[in-house]
């Protein structure tokens, strides 16, 4: 009775522990399973009760690492081993592991314990910060970023025309995908044209459609980019190279959501929303007379402009481990990172073809690198060369200070903005400013 009685207390307070808990005889069958590992696992207390705890769990570790058969051989604890079990559901759940021996009143072994902690609300936490520096597959935490990320969702929300401006390569097309994305229009088409890379009579054909018969190749009616966008987003990369004449066109179809294919003599009403992009300066193209003024107040109602990579340094980290993640899934490989050297050298260069360079870069070094880590001579050849002959490569110290220095700059020498956008605390930032001699 005693011994029942016992049992009952010693249950209670297990059943009381926020972390599961659970006990194996010898023979490794689950001696005792608690509340929480009941709710962990989805398992109930008395289907695991007798099995054997591999069975129950199916952990990543059972097969080879068991950190209760360690302990069982080395009678020696395990702390904070982590892991991953598959629940009942199928649910992959990460979990942090401690064991211990379990003895009889006599000191012999019978059996072992371990404690399990859910780690899921953790690692939601860390996806949840993660995103806070990932907008679609755009990626940046330097404060112009993060300002374009605070203002994109009422963007999206609109139904405004948006001319997007920046360098090639600083992803403009991505932010038009965002958009796009993020609107009430998300389930309908994004299609995309490139308006500089087609002459005037194929880019007509392209945006407006044509009939058959319009010209002596016709043979059969072929809808439009604006037509194949309709309840959509139509998007008109370099908007700023397509001719006069087009701008005409553009101009009408915007005035009047109405298109004309080649040969109709109908025209077709369409609901598109135009997001444009340009890497050159309308207003100046405006001002040379090379852009018409009207056609340019339609496509600049709302205005983006992105900025350059040597104008956001501090998102390159960020970015190289991206673009590593993402070419890691795509070829199923498992390359960690790049070495200090790499990451200095990349944090210097000026990459005057943007993110785009960045990843051309880095694609490179992966396809090249062997082993686990892209080393300096994984880089091509005009980044490997880092300074003159004789020099060396910018240091870890060096590359701080070239951070802390542009955003100190950008927030006009403000210490408290400064360090808000560098993550860390004011006399975190004030130590620093005097180890790295930083003046302002």
């Amino acid at each position: 009775m005693v011994s029942h009685q016992q049992d009952e207390r010693e249950q209670t307070i297990l059943d009381s522990i926020n972390e599961g808990v659970f006990t194996v005889d010898l023979q490794w069958r689950i001696t005792s399973f608690n509340r929480a590992a009941e709710e962990i696992t989805k398992v109930p207390r008395a289907e695991a009760l007798g099995r054997r705890c591999s069975d129950v769990f199916r952990a990543s570790i059972c097969e080879n690492a068991c950190a209760l058969r360690r302990t069982m051989s080395s009678r020696k604890p395990v702390l904070n081993a982590t892991a991953h079990i598959i629940s009942r559901g199928g649910e992959r759940i990460p979990i942090r592991i401690s064991t211990a021996l379990l003895k009889d009143n006599d000191g012999q072994v019978i059996g072992g314990v371990e404690t399990f902690q859910d780690l899921s609300p953790i690692e939601q936490l860390q996806k949840e910060l993660k995103a806070r520096y990932t907008f679609e597959d755009i990626v940046g935490h330097s404060a112009p970023m993060l300002k374009l990320f605070e203002i994109m969702p009422q963007i999206a929300a609109s139904s405004s025309t948006v001319l997007i401006e920046g360098p090639s390569g600083t992803g403009k097309e991505l932010f038009a995908r965002a958009i796009h994305s993020l609107s009430p229009r998300r389930n309908r088409p994004f299609v995309a044209v490139n308006c500089g890379a087609l002459p005037d009579t194929l880019l007509e054909s392209e945006l407006f459609g044509h009939k058959a018969g319009a010209f002596t190749d016709a043979r059969r009616d072929k809808p439009g980019r604006f037509a194949l966008a309709n309840g959509g987003t139509l998007f008109l990369d370099e908007i700023g190279d397509v001719s006069p004449a087009m701008q005409v066109r553009l101009l009408r179809v915007l005035q009047e959501r109405m298109i004309e294919p080649l040969g109709s003599v109908e025209p077709i009403k369409v609901d598109v929303r135009v997001v444009t992009a340009t890497n050159r300066d309308l207003s100046r193209l405006v001002r040379e007379g090379a852009f018409r003024e009207d056609l340019y107040y339609r496509v600049r109602v709302v205005s983006l402009r992105l900025p350059s990579l040597s104008q956001r340094r501090e998102d390159i980290p960020l970015l190289v481990d991206h673009l590593l993640g993402k070419f890691n899934r795509l070829q199923g490989r498992e390359i960690e990172g790049v070495s200090e050297e790499v990451m200095a050298r990349l944090m210097e260069y000026e990459y005057p073809g943007n993110v785009r360079e960045l990843e051309n870069i880095l694609e490179q070094a992966f396809v090249l690198c062997r082993g686990r880590m892209i080393e300096l001579h994984h880089l091509p050849a005009e980044l490997r060369p880092a300074v003159p002959a004789g020099g060396n490569p910018m240091s870890l110290e060096a590359m701080e200070k070239l951070l802390i220095g542009e955003a100190l700059r950008r927030h006009r020498g403000n210490r408290r903005k400064t360090a808000a956008q560098l993550g860390i605390d004011p006399s975190t930032l004030y130590r620093k400013l005097k180890s790295l001699k930083i003046e302002f």
